[in-house]
């Protein structure tokens, strides 16, 4: 599905998979869970792409739903993997790169269901770092969102003004949220995360949750 030119949202696949097209091929934001790799390369062949158009895999950070299908399309496709260092350790093990704060009963919960769920292990191949400039939408920068994660990465486009936030923020009902709870490593430094991303100018946030918010300039008044 197409929600900005040269954007799409895939359907059908958890968390948010974005897939970027430029003319030197594509770029995928982020690979859902395990199992979703069928429904990312089909939609891709429903664009009349092969996989090995895929030039690219950003990564925002190492939870499940972001990286379960990571190594089955790095193998199908021969995309390059990028996240920071400290995911990338992560990612290599296939283990988030923080606990949950779980106890009781949504410990017990969500250690049945983990082995289902488990992301196979992948070699990450170029750490990103704050500031760096990706060849993708006219110049993507990635830029340093600690606060879910340790090593959470975000991506933003200033020339559409498009911000791929991951789940440094989150958009449920068309709000900007701060992540927060229970999966937040660091509850203060994501604070600071948002004040960051809310200082870049973005337009449009593109999260991992939840929907597409336009006019995202009045919503980050109030975190600024």
């Amino acid at each position: 599905m197409e929600i900005l030119p040269e954007v799409h949202l895939i359907p059908d696949v958890i968390a948010n998979t974005f897939l970027l097209i430029d003319e030197d091929g594509l770029t995928l934001i982020d690979a859902g869970l395990p199992h979703n790799q069928g429904k990312i390369l089909n939609y891709l062949t429903s664009l009349g792409y092969a996989p090995g158009d895929l030039r690219r895999i950003l990564v925002t950070h190492a939870d499940t739903d972001h990286v379960g299908s990571l190594a089955a399309l790095q193998k199908a496709s021969g995309a390059r993997l990028y996240a920071s260092a400290i995911e990338a350790e992560a990612i290599a093990t296939g283990r988030m790169s923080r606990p949950l704060k779980l106890g009781g009963v949504r410990w017990f919960l969500f250690s049945l269901a983990q082995p289902f769920f488990k992301a196979k292990p992948a070699q990450i191949d170029e750490t990103l770092s704050d500031g760096q400039s990706l060849p993708v939408l006219g110049g993507l920068r990635v830029v340093e969102t600690p606060g879910h994660t340790p090593g959470h990465l975000s991506f933003y486009a200033p020339q559409p003004g498009v911000l791929f936030c991951g789940d440094s923020l989150r958009c449920p009902q068309g709000k900007i949220e701060v992540s927060t709870g229970a999966n937040t490593w660091d509850e203060a430094l994501a604070l600071q995360s948002a004040k960051l991303q809310a200082g870049l100018g973005a337009r449009i946030v593109c999260a991992g949750h939840g929907e597409m918010i336009t006019h995202a300039e009045t919503q980050f008044s109030a975190i600024l």
